[in-house]
């Protein structure tokens, strides 16, 4: 079943109920500004998915089209230099009520377009970033590989200068890379330097046209998203297209993923919410002897869990997003703490939704479905749930291990 099938048939849906209205302490005027527009490019999104379409590239490309046309996507590059997390965390949470995969493909632009705003050279910025931004281009982030995931610093695929002229010859491959059926240029990361490790590791900027660059796929996934791999054999770039400096790969790649693992946490928000609105409505409309099924203290006790997980999960993402926004100089345990909590708190939302709808919420069409489906990624891309732990963890023992030291350091002198 297609994906427009499946959001043509979503049971009841509504328009999205996103606001800054209930957390107004985390948000500034231009956030409530920007709530109408997101809720209007919501509108577009779920009326294009629900258009018959042979060809699901299409709608992916008219889907980013449209959120350029909104201005959505400038988010990723702002005239102001700092990216705004509040603003883009308020588009994912919006996407992410109404498709997954439009939550995605918003996401992955950014992630093609944020390493070029931040580090690229203006000339990178006219090709690479203005038609990104307005929608014209699709970007994508080619990071994975086959044994380098997480661990970024084994990165198999190796950047040599190029014997024949001023550039250099990629060869490797890429899986799992988003966007990859419609991307129209990767930032792309290599070793130029194996020896030195992960201070090898360079990005480059790569056009889809590039000789040498072979996509596979869209690779079949269990919910609808455009994902591919990349094959790079002799694939020769110029030395105007690496990005930063030979070595700043590794600081290009953890400063993109830093700022936008957080807008994860708020693209699950989006998708909880939508299931809880989809269980409220399910537990007056179904009834079961004699009454609605949301008179059993049992069905009572799902809502009540999932609302206050869903207010939690909101409020540790916006926490971390306001800090950056703000000018922490680090969000790294925050970043990692709502990421977890807010995915892990989806997925247990969701599936209680499943199990209010009862036989129809496994049913292929309906929203809590889909939803189902959906979630499940979340809890892996842009650092799996049992690597945020060890994250978080790790700054906990630290700061312990720093004030015991610090401790013992008083004792000596006194």
């Amino acid at each position: 079943m297609t994906s427009a099938t499946t959001r043509a048939s979503d049971v009841d849906a509504r328009p999205v109920p996103l606001s800054t209205d209930d957390l107004g302490f985390c948000f500034a005027e231009a956030h409530v500004a920007l709530a109408p527009t997101v809720r209007a490019a919501v509108a577009d999104v779920v009326s294009l998915e629900a258009r018959e379409a042979a060809d699901h590239a299409q709608t992916d490309r008219a889907i980013l089209a449209a959120l350029g046309a909104r201005g959505l996507l400038r988010a990723f590059a702002p005239a102001s230099g700092a990216v705004d997390l509040r603003a883009i965390c308020l588009v994912r949470e919006g996407l992410g009520w109404a498709s997954g995969n439009a939550d995605s493909l918003f996401a992955v632009q950014g992630l093609g377009c944020f390493p070029i705003h931040a580090f690229g050279t203006p000339a990178q910025r006219e090709r690479f970033l203005a038609p990104a931004v307005e929608g014209r281009a699709v970007g994508a982030f080619a990071l994975t590989e086959p044994e380098a995931g997480t661990d970024v610093a084994s990165l198999a695929t190796r950047a040599e200068r190029d014997p024949s002229g001023d550039g250099y010859v990629l060869t490797g491959e890429k899986v799992f890379i988003s966007n990859a059926p419609i991307a129209d240029h990767f930032v792309l990361f290599a070793n130029a330097e194996p020896a030195k490790g992960r201070k090898g590791i360079t990005a480059f900027l790569v056009p889809r046209a590039t000789p040498g660059l072979v996509i596979d796929g869209p690779t079949p996934l269990v919910a609808e998203h455009s994902i591919g791999a990349l094959r790079l054999d002799g694939c020769r770039v110029g030395a105007e297209q690496r990005l930063g400096a030979v070595g700043d790969g590794f600081k290009i790649a953890m400063a993109t993923l830093d700022t936008f693992r957080v807008s994860v946490g708020a693209a699950a928000c989006g998708m909880a919410r939508r299931a809880l609105d989809e269980a409220t409505h399910r537990a007056i409309a179904r009834a079961q002897f004699g009454k609605s099924i949301g008179e059993q203290q049992q069905v009572q006790a799902y809502l009540a869990d999932m609302a206050a997980e869903l207010d939690a999960s909101r409020l540790l993402v916006l926490r971390a997003a306001r800090l950056r926004d703000d000018g922490a100089a680090s969000i790294t345990q925050e970043a990692a703490i709502a990421k977890m909590f807010a995915t892990e708190a989806a997925q247990r939302i969701i599936d209680r939704a499943v199990q209010i709808h009862g036989g129809s919420g496994v049913m292929r069409g309906v929203a809590v479905e889909r939803l189902y489906r959906e979630i499940r990624a979340l809890r892996i891309y842009e650092g799996t749930t049992e690597i945020q732990r060890v994250v978080i963890a790790s700054r906990l023992l630290e700061r312990e291990r720093a004030r015991q030291g610090a401790q013992a350091t008083r004792a000596e002198r006194a």
